[in-house]
């Protein structure tokens, strides 16, 4: 490595997961050719990498904010393109960062653009679930287990359910930062044994999220994504004290397996039609089209019904979802409530973003192994739209569930 060439992450080397970081680099000749790179082991030791063609000005210099890659894994101005354009080498691999307590580690790099690629300048950033005074407590109570994060400071907090179909702490520890106190759960933990789910479970956390010292709005908010956003629709329709749900890339029914309530069946699932998925040249199965048409007569049964509910919605489609129909889960949800003289509920809609929305700068995963049915399927997404739709929901998100989960400082006071 050149002494000479520095490669600089602004403000810090160090940052929350969340968080943009300005990547320059300096000392270099007038004009000169190099790649930038970025790499990253996941917690089941995959390697993800990403690369980019950058020229620096007439000083030397070169600032990712300002100047284009002029190819690569992506092209253009884009700031944080080596963290979002970051892929395997190995086929449907999605990028495993589910557990809170050890930070995104990105080792940055300038490389010669001839010559074997001789590394010029190297940084490493370490990005960060868990902020300052944030705790994380393993939960295990009545019918349910999560994990609870609490921020610093004595509140009052507004109370955030993170509902996952699969068990990651990513979102819910994100959210604790910003001053939620958040559980997060799963709706399966072994999705081959479930025969039918409880909406009780969920019932309870919630109820125990409402009873944390803490916490200080009236009810408590839902976020969920693909099958658990059925779970947080049918919360917010049954059960009381839901002020808000983040609804996004789901379906509107009930769908897969028999929803109970009180020792009761409540919705009957909406089923899947195998011969409708399709196989790609990939290996990798799109899966879209598979659920059966939740409003056809035989299926209606198991249609959520929201307009039961007394929270307000935000509904997400990512117009690529190529795992559900979610723009036209939206459009109807949208058209029953207004039909039902209802106006809490807003809807936002990303052309070009796949069905994994997540909190933003990962890397964008378009196929991976399905957690659930256990085969590749296709999630869909072009990668530059689905991260700017990344960074404009997580936004959007925080905005919506601190309009609607309200906080009394007198509650907070009386559970001391």
């Amino acid at each position: 490595m050149s002494s000479q060439i520095r490669l600089t992450l602004l403000p810090s080397a160090r940052c929350l997961y969340d968080e943009p970081v300005q990547v320059k680099v300096a000392g270099l000749r007038p004009r000169q050719v190099v790649t930038m790179r970025a790499r990253s082991t996941d917690e089941k030791g995959v390697e993800f990498i990403s690369s980019g063609t950058y020229r620096a000005d007439g000083s030397g210099e070169i600032d990712l904010g300002r100047d284009p890659s002029l190819g690569g894994s992506y092209v253009g101005v884009e700031p944080m393109g080596l963290l979002w354009s970051m892929r395997s080498e190995a086929p449907h691999k999605n990028f495993q960062k589910t557990r809170s307590l050890n930070p995104h580690v990105v080792k940055f790099s300038v490389h010669e653009e001839e010559g074997g690629g001789r590394m010029l300048a190297e940084a490493t950033n370490e990005r960060l679930l868990m902020g300052d005074g944030v705790s994380r407590l393993d939960i295990k109570e009545g019918n349910f287990q999560g994990v609870l994060f609490t921020p610093p400071g004595d509140g009052p907090f507004p109370a955030v359910l993170d509902l996952c179909s699969l068990m990651s702490e990513r979102r819910a520890c994100l959210l604790a930062n910003k001053g939620f106190v958040v559980l997060a759960m799963w709706v399966y933990n072994n999705p081959k044994n479930v025969t039918e789910i409880h909406l009780d479970r969920f019932e309870e956390a919630k109820d125990f999220l409402q009873r944390q010292p803490k916490v200080g709005s009236k009810g408590v908010g839902v976020i969920s994504r693909s099958k658990a956003g059925d779970i947080a629709l049918s919360l917010a329709a049954f059960v009381p004290g839901v002020e808000a749900v983040v609804w996004i890339n789901g379906c509107n029914a009930n769908v897969l397996i028999p929803l109970f309530y009180k020792k009761q069946q409540i919705l009957p699932p909406l089923l899947f039609d195998p011969s409708k998925v399709i196989l790609t040249e990939s290996g990798a199965s799109i899966t879209k089209y598979g659920v059966k048409n939740p409003l056809a007569e035989e299926s209606k049964g198991s249609l959520i019904p929201i307009e039961q509910a007394k929270g307000h919605f935000l509904f997400v489609a990512a117009e690529d979802d190529l795992n559900w129909d979610s723009k036209g889960s939206v459009d109807e949800m949208v058209e029953r409530l207004k039909h039902h003289g209802k106006e809490n509920f807003e809807s936002v809609c990303y052309p070009g973003a796949g069905h994994l929305l997540e909190p933003p700068y990962g890397p964008h995963c378009t196929s991976s192994v399905h957690g659930v049915v256990g085969f590749p399927v296709m999630w869909g997404g072009e990668s530059k739209a689905h991260a700017a739709a990344e960074v404009h929901l997580w936004k959007k998100i925080q905005e919506f569930l601190r309009t609607h989960l309200t906080c009394d400082a007198t509650q907070t006071k009386a559970r001391l």
